[in-house]
Parts: C-alpha cells; sequence; structure tokens
C-alpha cells in the first residue's frame, strides 16, 4: 500500500474500497474480503444505509481496528442531532473513526462542521472532512472553521480534475478523495487511446491506468464493487508508475466535463430525509 499524509500528519491509504450504492449485505462482504486481501481504507456514510454492515465486514476481517483506515458521513439531517457522532459510532461498532465528513453543504452545514471539530478534539475522528462542498461554500467554510478539514470528498477524474478547487486545497494541505473516479463508468472515457495504450504498455487495463492516474495526482480513490474480482483489480495498480510525460498526455483530457449535477432544491431536499438506518 502507499500512504497520503494529512495536513495533521496522520497517514492514509491512497486506495480504499467505497460502499455507496452497496447493500447492506453486499457492504458487509465487499469490506470483508477486501481487507482480507489488502486493502486498508474503508469509506461509507449515514446516507449509504450500511454502515452495521460495514462494521461487521470490518470485524470479520479478522484485521485490529488500527490497521483499517475507516470513514464516515454525517447526513445533513443529523447536523443538529447532538447524539449523531455517538450514534454512528454505535453503528459502526467503534470507539473512534479515522476520518469524519459531512455529506453535503445542505441544511445547518455549519453545525455540522462544529460537530466534527468537537468530535475531533474528544478522540472521536481523527480527522475530519467535508465532501461536495465546492466554490462558494468552501469559500464560505473556509471563513468559518476552527480546525481546518484533512480531507474533502468530490467527483474527480481525468474528464474532471478539480484544478479551480485546488488552488484552495493546495493553501492548506487539504487532500482529495475521488469519487466516480471512473467518470460514473463511463465507456467513452474508459476507452480513450490514452489508457489503451498505456494499459498495453504496462500490462494494465484502462480502468487500472486510471486509478493509478488518480493515486499520482496525490488523491485517494475508494471505487466501490460488489464482486470481488474486480475489487482485486483495483487495489492491483501500485506496481507500476505513470511517466511525467503520460500524466501530461492525462491532463490534456480535462475538458471540466462533470456527470453529477447537484441543484438548490435537491440541497433543501437532503436536509430533509432522514436515512432509514439498519437495526442490526
Amino acid at each position: 500500500m502507499e500512504y497520503i499524509t494529512l495536513n495533521n500528519g496522520i497517514p492514509c491509504p491512497v486506495v480504499g474500497i467505497g460502499t455507496f450504492m452497496l447493500s447492506p449485505a453486499d457492504a458487509e462482504n465487499s469490506v470483508r474480503e477486501a481487507l482480507k486481501m489488502g486493502y486498508s481504507l474503508v469509506d461509507t456514510a449515514n446516507a449509504y444505509v450500511n454502515e452495521r454492515a460495514v462494521g461487521r465486514g470490518i470485524r470479520e476481517s479478522g484485521l485490529p481496528r488500527d490497521r483499517v483506515f475507516l470513514s464516515t458521513k454525517l447526513w445533513p439531517s443529523e447536523y443538529e442531532n447532538p447524539g449523531a457522532v455517538d450514534e454512528t459510532l454505535e453503528r459502526l461498532g467503534v470507539d473512534y473513526v479515522d476520518l469524519l465528513y459531512i455529506h453535503q453543504p445542505a441544511g445547518n452545514w455549519l453545525a455540522g462542521y462544529r460537530q466534527l471539530e468537537k468530535a475531533c478534539r474528544e478522540g472521536k475522528a481523527k480527522a475530519i472532512g467535508i465532501s461536495n462542498f465546492e466554490g462558494r461554500y468552501i469559500a464560505e467554510l473556509e471563513t468559518e472553521w476552527e480546525i481546518p478539514p484533512q480531507f474533502i470528498q468530490v467527483e474527480a477524474h481525468p474528464y474532471f480534475t478539480q484544478q479551480e478547487l485546488r488552488k484552495t486545497l493546495d493553501k492548506y494541505g487539504i487532500r482529495l478523495m475521488s469519487w466516480y473516479p471512473l467518470g460514473h463508468g463511463d465507456k467513452t472515457l474508459i476507452n480513450e487511446p490514452v489508457f489503451a495504450a498505456l494499459g498495453k504498455k504496462y500490462g494494465k487495463t484502462p480502468a487500472q491506468v486510471i486509478l493509478r492516474w488518480h493515486t499520482q495526482m496525490g488523491f485517494a480513490v475508494i471505487p466501490g464493487s460488489r464482486n470481488v474480482a474486480h475489487i482485486r483489480d483495483n487495489l492491483n495498480i501500485l506496481d507500476f508508475t505513470l511517466t511525467g510525460e503520460e500524466m501530461a498526455e492525462i491532463a490534456g483530457l480535462d475538458k471540466g466535463a462533470r456527470y453529477y449535477h447537484r441543484t438548490d432544491e435537491q440541497l433543501k431536499q437532503f436536509a430533509l430525509w432522514h436515512p432509514q438506518f439498519e437495526r442490526a
């Protein structure tokens, strides 16, 4: 495994298993198998409604707690719930998380961020982060935080490299964790000739080349899958290194094109939706 160092000195693996859109049963299985094959970063969220299953998968893997970098996210309807952090830890079956995000800039997101800072001070979160905070949202948060975030989780891929956002991140040493790392599975992106050529050169698939590009950009990446073979392939990207010329060639693909377009109306709805958490 390779690691990146956060702005508070904590190391974080560059490749992890994501659990977005995985059922509890699939999340449990994917997390358990991923950890057994060498993963050590696991990402979930209140909104994925699989935190209990993720906790089971971690325990079933046999890895000690301190060998797993666990991240989760508070949903906007939980931002003003004073018990939100403790309830999240209870669902996961842990005493702390390695990384705790607020998930969306919706509702009283500043109250949510204050919960993160409090959790950090109390040792319930070793690092804190923001998810989907771009543009004016991160600019506003920048004037309010008492503890700067260690991570931001946003859409990023070779068609959308977050050039503008990274100017702010670089000022504070905030790391980027990519979602939609393969462009939401867009075959146009995956089938770009540059990735086919590099895959042939290094004996990798185009998807593996793209994931390696992420890690060499300094991003952490968390592709999710219920397919054990795909999970293994997604980890098998650290035995080759793209050259500077190859990274520059991939940079030429950036066209500022994202796949996820969030509206203000959606943000309002996010603050009203309450996840129906697993009972067991």
